[in-house]
């Protein structure tokens, strides 16, 4: 079966390449020649992990899947939310970090969660897989490894940021891992 995974990042295809059932033939945007920029403009994670799915879709005809994902900060309203890739107005993820510690810097709730969607769509149906992974935000960076908030989140029961957990580490527990886990359940269920 082949499947069209919504992104150009080299990182998430592989990561995805060793996750999917071995039923399933995996192709990138760039494999199916669709380099334009697709607007994330939903006003939820599930809204814009659609809207890439059916853009991908449109343009190839191929069943796909895409993923929308960000940190969510209860003391904050919910920001950054779906606007955390571009939450500070570089939309550098050093830049993103900073405007976090500023805005978090009296609070006394540092609670906060990682969420991960992805949204399978075939031209007929979307089916949605989400993860969570809770936790809490340090007051300041913490190791290299991972992207994004990575440096300042420690997940529940951990005493350690993603930042400085092996890839396979964080791996085994992220928002995406637990996303994945339901989406190739139901890709083995329905198509092995």
């Amino acid at each position: 079966m082949e499947l069209v995974l919504a992104s150009h990042n080299a990182h998430k295809i592989e990561e995805f390449a060793t996750i999917v059932p071995n039923f399933i033939s995996l192709q990138s945007l760039t494999d199916i020649g669709l380099h334009h920029d697709i607007p994330e403009n939903g006003t939820s994670f599930q809204g814009n992990a659609l809207i890439k799915a059916k853009a991908v879709f449109d343009f190839c005809h191929k069943p796909c899947f895409s993923d929308d994902s960000g940190l969510v900060i209860p003391a904050l309203n919910g920001e950054p939310g779906i606007y955390s890739a571009r939450y500070s107005e570089t939309g550098n993820p050093d830049d993103n970090i900073q405007k976090v510690l500023d805005k978090m810097e009296h609070k006394t709730d540092r609670s906060a969660y990682f969420i991960c969607v992805i949204c399978y769509y075939d031209g007929n149906k979307a089916h949605y897989f989400e993860g969570k992974s809770h936790g809490t935000l340090r007051k300041e960076r913490e190791g290299t490894q991972g992207f994004g908030y990575d440096s300042i989140f420690v997940p529940k029961g951990y005493e350690k940021t993603f930042a400085t957990m092996l890839p396979e580490e964080k791996n085994a527990i992220s928002h995406r891992a637990k996303a994945v886990q339901g989406f190739v359940q139901f890709l083995t269920e329905n198509f092995s």
